[in-house]
């Protein structure tokens, strides 16, 4: 069964780091870009960062540049989400996803096929 589980959220004081994985079963993730999203309370659901079949990443967010970076090791059918200088602002549901690719910023879900379930990351001030 295809399964993508999401692990390593929680909550951290502002400034500090967490790293989310994205673990694929089922299926293996050297066909596909892997995307990380994430919905804050209130708000829709925003692409943050996709990383290519090839390891070319794709950056939708201005604001986590610097502080956010995506990898992947196609070895361990993971994907990660290293999150750094983490503000309140940052506090959301982060979603991984898996597709054919890292699309533009017009329509980015419209390249993901397969998604988690989402892991809560909560920010302190």
């Amino acid at each position: 069964q295809l399964q993508l589980v999401e692990s390593g959220g929680g909550l951290v004081q502002s400034g500090g780091s967490l790293r989310l994985s994205c673990a694929a079963s089922g299926f293996t993730l050297d066909y596909y870009a892997i995307g990380w999203f994430r919905q804050a309370p209130g708000k829709e659901r925003e692409a943050v960062l996709c990383i290519s079949m090839r390891g070319a990443t794709t950056n939708y967010i201005d604001s986590v540049k610097g502080r956010l970076t995506i990898s992947r090791d196609n070895d361990k059918n993971t994907g990660y989400l290293q999150m750094n200088s983490l503000k309140p602002a940052d506090t959301a549901v982060y979603y991984c996803a898996v597709g054919a690719g890292c699309y533009s910023d017009h329509d980015p879900e419209a390249g993901m096929d397969y998604w988690g379930k989402g892991i809560l990351v909560t920010v302190s001030a």
